[in-house]
């Protein structure tokens, strides 16, 4: 069947329609905003998506629902806006009219001194404000996480993320009101088309399903898949990488489903984590706090489970804790599919176990045993960063004697790969789980892992890290409950 191929990106900006035919692969929204559209009250701080002074709401259609959530302009790239609604700060608040009930309450609460970050927290608060309009201050904390102010200090910014439904009705917000007519112009737009934009190497491509996105990657396996660009963005934005031809995919709901059987979890590659984070607690609650540490909520937003994996970085959060689950990949090239074990997956630095045209399709969890430990460890300079030192993951199963039957440690931030330690697990399989069996297992780690010294950490530091965290599972699980068949633990993370 032919593929029907439309040479434009399609978009509403705040409430004008927009269609670009010419437009840079790498071309972010936060330069079309401040420079094509001179939108510029959306800020440019850092641009690599940590400060949030480039915060914006973009909405999309998810099964019938318009859903808005918040993303860095900064490291987001235009070409992946089509069929969606880009709200910046600029149209809260009509022309000579009164503030929006957000930025209202960012004044009455002087939660504002220099001004250049409160654009950026005004639109994760209205975020925030339009999902859940009475949030818990950890809710709001959270909102927050990737929003950085050096002047006012968080407590007030906070009292005006509590007093925002004092000052508005949600009911009477345009972004409410407007959000069926809104859907509508999104739907029409939606044309299961295959877009290209721009010609030879500087183009980008938004496939039309995933089948058209295995026949365009397995002809062009040089081309760049972007899903949420947290990591691809910083290439261009830092090290002002050529990343063309682009393949962009965050559009494709076949790869965001989320699928949940007998045995485990399937996530697809396009899931972010944002739309993990219900399935990812519920059934592995010992992950909840690593998820709540995966950069800010920006991040969380734009970022994929399936892109983490398929850039192999050494420091990415999820492939340790991942890896000690028993994870696997779903890797597609044209019409085949082929499963490997997530551990296997890495085989170097910047070398995974994929052939050329052959990308992660999708992520399968296996759930935990009733009699086993398993939990994660972040450590980090700061508690959003989104770039960990070291990363551990534990999984411990016992037999009828409480040795140890089964154990999985893996380090991220140890090697050019996340990595298990098979020395150490060695010493601990068929062991008594004891003092003596554990400190054996933390001298092991010095001839699994040879670590090296770089701006977030030396490599002492690291090898004692990797030791402490897997002292603190052992003392951990020792007063922890085995995990239930309905899979809750006590277990501390």
């Amino acid at each position: 069947m032919t593929v029907q191929i439309r040479n434009s990106i399609r978009f509403l900006l705040n409430h004008r329609p927009v269609e670009l035919s010419t437009v840079s692969p790498v071309q972010t929204l936060l330069d079309f905003l401040r420079l094509d559209r001179s939108l510029r009250g959306t800020k440019e701080g850092c641009a690599e998506g940590d400060c949030g002074a480039c915060t914006v709401l973009v909405g999309r259609l998810r099964d019938g629902r318009l859903k808005y959530e918040s993303v860095n302009a900064c490291i987001r790239f235009v070409g992946s806006l089509d069929g969606c609604h880009v709200v910046t700060v600029d149209c809260l608040a009509a022309p000579g009219g009164p503030l929006h009930p957000v930025q209202q309450a960012m004044v009455d609460t002087h939660a504002s001194q220099c001004g250049f970050c409160t654009p950026g927290f005004v639109m994760s608060l209205y975020g925030l404000w339009m999902e859940n309009p009475k949030p818990s201050v950890e809710e709001i904390e959270k909102a927050l996480q990737g929003n950085l102010c050096r002047c006012t200090g968080y407590a007030a910014i906070i009292r005006a993320a509590e007093a925002i439904s004092t000052i508005g009705d949600l009911g009477r917000d345009p972004l409410v009101l407007e959000r069926e007519t809104i859907g509508q112009k999104l739907a029409a737009l939606k044309d299961d088309k295959r877009v290209v934009v721009g010609e030879g190497v500087e183009r980008f491509v938004l496939p039309a399903s995933v089948s058209d996105l295995a026949d365009i990657y397995e002809a062009e396996p040089e081309a760049r898949i972007v899903a949420g660009s947290t990591d691809v963005g910083l290439w261009v934005t830092k090290l002002m990488r050529d990343i063309s031809p682009v393949i962009h995919l965050s559009h494709l709901d076949e790869l965001r489903r989320i699928t949940v059987d007998e045995s485990g979890v399937t996530l697809g590659a396009g899931v972010s984590y944002t739309d993990a984070f219900p399935v990812i607690t519920e059934h592995f609650p010992q992950l909840t706090e690593l998820w709540n540490r995966i950069g800010g909520q920006q991040v969380r937003n734009m970022g994929t489970i399936g892109g983490n994996i398929a850039n192999g970085s050494p420091i990415g959060d999820t492939p340790p804790a991942l890896i000690a689950l028993g994870a696997s990949v779903v890797l597609r090239k044209g019409k085949q599919s082929r499963t490997v074990p997530l551990e296997s997956f890495f085989i170097e630095y910047g070398k995974q176990d994929r052939q050329p045209g052959e990308f992660v399709e999708a992520v399968r969890i296996p759930f935990l045993n009733e009699n086993a430990c398993y939990a994660v460890y972040k450590i980090t300079k700061r508690l959003d960063e989104d770039i960990s030192a070291v990363c551990g993951a534990f999984h411990v199963t016992f037999d009828d004697d409480g040795k140890v039957a089964h154990t999985v440690i893996a380090y991220g931030g140890m090697a050019g790969t996340p990595k298990r330690a098979e020395n150490a697990e060695a010493v601990l399989k068929g062991a008594e789980w004891n003092d003596a069996t554990i400190e054996a297992a933390m001298d092991e780690l010095a001839s699994d892992y040879t670590p090296l010294t770089d701006w977030r950490a030396s490599a002492d530091y690291r090898l004692l890290v990797a030791k402490n965290l897997l002292r603190r599972f052992y003392l951990e699980a020792e007063g922890a409950e085995p995990v239930r068949l309905d899979r809750k633990t006590k277990l501390a993370v």
